[in-house]
């Protein structure tokens, strides 16, 4: 009975343990940053080439842009033309109008009796007669003839016009098109330059990453947070500033709530080097500048604006024989400096909204390594792709909470 108790109770306490212990991301080995280093260089060198292309075609799509609107220039000013046209026309359709009304109104039928008739047959013979009649024919052509250019002046105007009109509208609506595909360009290219970081800082960081694990000696296939951890608790903290050990996970807020939890990268976007999903998790509360502390002690690796110029503080900790990393994105205000050690109470800043987003809060990231830095163990890819981990790993988060 008392073998089956220690049996039982040595397995609850065995998948206790798998549960409560995190994820054990592994950071890069001497062999892997190798490997990254020419996927990025190569990666770079496409990326230059698209680069090239785009500006290529931006700078064909411009010189179209600037012919369409000499082009559209060129029509306004025919329009220009041919409005002086048409008010002339104008002046002489008012003119023949009044004409024509004038011959009308002579010859209108007044009294019951058309002027016309009584014209012609009010002459004093045969002769007169005739001449009268030819008379009264020619000006009734005379004003069928007037009513006609009338009639044929209004359409040629009325023509004339829609015809420049719908020019301009066609030169108009191709400019707005050739304008439409200068800014899809415009905006490939932006993002592509635009990784986070630029594949050249990326490409760097790893070149560094790989120097400074060979100058420790680590192993081709060792990865190189295991590796600084041995090489600093062989020498007494001789490959860097000493961690303070953790065993504890506070809230870095004294109360607050979730407002997005953690889905890690989904999908990693090469061209534009971020990953669709969340690496981290959304906090927020009712005081919208509330401090943030470390959910740790150790040590501030990290004060900086991302590219979007939000203010980060990324904290290492030494936990359970690995370093860890916490970040703390979006602040209002940085209350510390790299390398300052600092407890789980020590105020790091005030939540803000800094960089790229829509409202306080605070973005915590909890990672096995630091892109950052020469000895944090990974590239951008690495951190964002594969070293993240849910938060509620360590720290345990309600939905709301009002202590730490």
């Amino acid at each position: 009975m008392k073998n089956k108790f220690l049996v039982i109770t040595t397995m609850i306490l065995t998948i206790v343990s798998m549960i409560a212990l995190p994820i054990d991301t592994k950071a890069k080995t001497v062999a892997q940053f190798e490997a990254e280093i020419e996927k990025y260089t190569k990666e770079l060198e496409t990326r230059k080439a698209k680069i090239a292309t785009n500006e290529a075609e931006i700078k064909e799509i411009k010189n179209k842009i600037a012919t369409t609107e000499a082009n559209i220039k060129k029509a306004e000013e025919e329009i220009e033309t041919l409005q002086a046209e048409i008010e002339e026309c104008e002046k002489e359709i008012e003119k023949k109008s009044e004409e024509s009304k004038n011959i009308i109104a002579y010859y209108q039928i007044s009294n019951g009796e058309n002027a016309y008739l009584e014209y012609a047959f009010g002459a004093e013979d045969i002769t007169d007669m005739i001449y009268r009649i030819s008379i009264v024919e020619q000006l009734t052509e005379y004003n069928d003839n007037v009513i006609k250019e009338l009639d044929a002046l209004i359409k040629k105007n009325q023509q004339k016009q829609k015809e420049l009109e719908e020019k301009k509208e066609e030169l108009s609506r191709l400019k707005k098109e050739l304008e439409d595909e200068q800014s899809r360009i415009a905006l490939d290219i932006s993002q592509i330059k635009a990784g986070m970081p630029s594949i050249e800082d990326q490409l760097r960081t790893a070149k560094s990453q790989l120097s400074y694990a060979k100058s420790l000696g680590c192993g081709t296939n060792e990865d190189l947070n295991s590796c600084i951890y041995r090489v600093n608790q062989s020498s007494g903290g001789g490959g860097g500033a000493s961690v303070p050990s953790t065993n504890g996970f506070y809230r870095p807020m004294e109360y607050g709530y979730v407002t997005q939890g953690y889905s890690g990268c989904i999908e990693y976007i090469t061209w534009k080097g971020v990953c669709s999903g969340h690496i981290g998790m959304d906090l927020s509360s009712s005081n919208k500048s509330i401090p943030i502390y470390p959910i740790a002690d150790g040590i501030v690796t990290d004060v900086y604006h991302d590219p979007a110029g939000a203010k980060v503080v990324r904290v290492k900790h030494n936990y359970n024989g690995r370093y860890i990393y916490s970040t703390y994105a979006h602040l209002r205000s940085f209350s510390v400096s790299e390398g300052q050690y600092v407890t789980h109470n020590t105020q790091l800043g005030l939540m803000g909204s800094t960089g790229n987003s829509t409202g306080p809060h605070l973005h915590l990231e909890i990672t096995s390594c630091n892109w950052r830095k020469k000895d944090g163990g990974c590239s951008w890819r690495g951190y964002a792709e594969s070293s993240t981990m849910n938060p509620r790993n360590y720290v345990n988060f309600p939905s709301s909470w009002s202590n730490r």
